[in-house]
């Protein structure tokens, strides 16, 4: 058995602190807030953090986003977790082992738990999360983790059986060998068996976890609160109270910081830097990415089914311009379809802004004199910018470019419907991959079966050799037959040109020199379970 208790992650990347005195964190200090003024002190014990965007559910089984990750980890555990520096570790479960073939993994879970209902957590809580992921009838963002559509209208299910030896012991068995499965335990939160029980689906509106704090209100579009968890199996929470707040306009988001009615504010607009600039009281933070910024271009459409013309709308955007525009400089150009701190990537003949070129490719597809087309994206003051840009460059080629900002929800329900009934024709997105995996990167984006409603490959890509290269990879551990085969199926993905390929950015996030022990993972997603605030 390969005793699993503690495994570094692929992922390690550094953070700096750019704050009026310019510190420099090394990658081995973390990602946490530190506090660097000692006389400084908050007026209160309660944390405030201002986002950008929405917290757009309260169940973990069914998150769209990192903002709903980022929520849902203050009141809910796994039973393994990424720390602050990457690392797996044991959270709701002390230790694991993995058998030589890959196929078994053994949980040791943690006696004395307790859900904030009171109801003890143990091993029949983990087979009845797993048990409701999997129905059906619940129609849960989580369940294609687990179970996978085959062409022939079948489905694949990735665990042959989970047993329970006793109370505190929990094994998976697989179907067969998959490399991503230990990761994507990250994401499986515990919910109380009785609370699921009450409440049903309605989970959302009523969370009951085992975490550091107890979700108090959540108010979609507005706020998400929490109060400590005084009967917390583990450390307690060092603030009272924690409120999440929706800022969507960044210059709100600054006011906030400066006054002090927000104690972190995420993500920091690079643009915005200038007004905090001379404060004392105020740390920036820019830390690496595995966020990808692209375009996704509906491929069923008969202006973008030409090759050429995805590839010439690549070539007329102007990347280094756009990292500079939305990011101050802090970022780069993408180079595959995944960041490049993801483990197997690998680098691509990267899409240079030439506009003759591009014009040359239309010309050849037949679209010399342009077309028009429409661009989704979320109202918030960034992407609205994003989009802005986007549509200026596609101008030099003749491209029309209709940009259509809105609510978060609305585009959801707009995008996940079924392929005869979708109206996309390009969205402008983010996304990152909070398992840290090629395949937890690029499976639900671009795999055939993954098109709406199952998932969000909006480009409705389908390639016969590119899934057979990513079902490969599931198949073996091999870091470097992974290598080579996520190295094929990039390049093919690539070269394919299914989204405008933008860019990665760092994280840029803003905390008052009294916080310290809150991060925002490379992922995005931010996290506040030992937050401190200096009285």
């Amino acid at each position: 058995m390969k005793n699993r208790k503690k495994v570094l992650a692929a992922l390690m990347a550094g953070v700096m602190t750019l704050s009026m005195n310019t510190a420099v964190f090394a990658a081995e200090d973390g990602y946490a807030v530190k506090a660097t003024n000692t006389d400084a002190k908050s007026k209160d014990n309660d944390l405030v953090i201002a986002i950008e965007g929405s917290v757009s559910s309260m169940d973990p089984a069914n998150i769209p986003d990192t903002n709903a990750i980022s929520a849902t980890r203050g009141c809910y555990e796994m039973l393994i977790t990424f720390n602050e520096n990457q690392e797996l570790e044991g959270q709701l479960a002390e230790s694991w082992e993995v058998s030589e073939d890959s196929l078994t993994y053994t949980f040791h879970l943690r006696e004395g738990v307790k859900f904030s209902d009171g109801t003890d957590f143990n091993a029949a809580a983990v087979v009845a999360n797993y048990e409701r992921i999997i129905d059906p009838e619940n129609k849960l963002r989580q369940r294609r983790t687990y179970v996978v559509a085959q062409p022939d209208g079948t489905e694949k299910f990735r665990v042959e059986s989970i047993e329970t030896p006793d109370d505190y012991t929990v094994v998976f068995k697989l179907t067969e060998a998959w490399s991503p499965f230990i990761n994507r335990m990250t994401q499986f939160c515990m919910i109380s068996p009785a609370a699921l029980e009450k409440y049903g689906n309605d989970i959302m509106n009523h969370p009951v976890g085992t975490g550091p704090f107890i979700c108090t209100e959540w108010e979609e579009g507005d706020h998400t609160s929490f109060e400590r968890n005084e009967d917390y199996w583990g450390e307690k929470a060092s603030v009272d109270t924690v409120t999440i707040k929706e800022v969507p306009e960044a210059g709100s988001r600054t006011a906030m910081l400066q006054t002090g009615e927000a104690d972190l504010v995420y993500p920091m607009p690079a643009d915005q830097m200038a007004a905090i600039q001379g404060s004392d009281d105020v740390n920036v933070l820019a830390a690496d990415s595995n966020i990808m910024r692209y375009v996704t271009l509906n491929m069923n459409l008969p202006e973008l089914q030409d090759v050429k013309v995805r590839q010439a709308m690549n070539y007329a955007i102007d990347k280094d311009a756009y990292i500079q525009l939305m990011y101050a400089g802090n970022g780069k150009p993408a180079t595959s379809v995944v960041p490049s701190i993801i483990s197997g990537y690998k680098e691509q003949t990267p899409y240079t802004y030439d506009v003759e070129k591009a014009k040359e490719l239309m010309k050849e597809a037949g679209y010399e004199d342009g077309f028009k087309l429409t661009l989704w994206g979320d109202n918030i003051t960034q992407d609205v910018k994003g989009m802005t840009f986007v549509k200026q460059m596609l101008s030099q080629i003749n491209i029309d470019v209709e940009v259509l900002p809105m609510e978060a929800a609305t585009i959801s329900d707009k995008i996940y419907v079924e392929k005869d009934e979708a109206e996309v024709n390009m969205w402008y997105v983010n996304w990152s991959a909070s398992d840290f995996t090629m395949d937890g990167s690029v499976r639900s984006l671009l795999y055939s079966d993954m098109c709406p409603p199952t998932s969000a490959n909006t480009a409705y890509f389908s390639d016969e050799e590119f899934d057979k290269l990513l079902d490969e990879g599931l198949a073996t551990a091999d870091p470097e037959k992974q290598a080579e085969i996520y190295g094929k199926a990039q390049t093919i993905a690539w070269e394919a040109a299914p989204w405008l390929f933008l860019g990665n950015d760092q994280l840029l996030y803003a905390a008052k020199s009294y916080l310290s022990g809150a991060y925002v993972s490379p992922d995005g997603s931010f996290n506040f379970a030992h937050a401190e605030l200096a009285q």
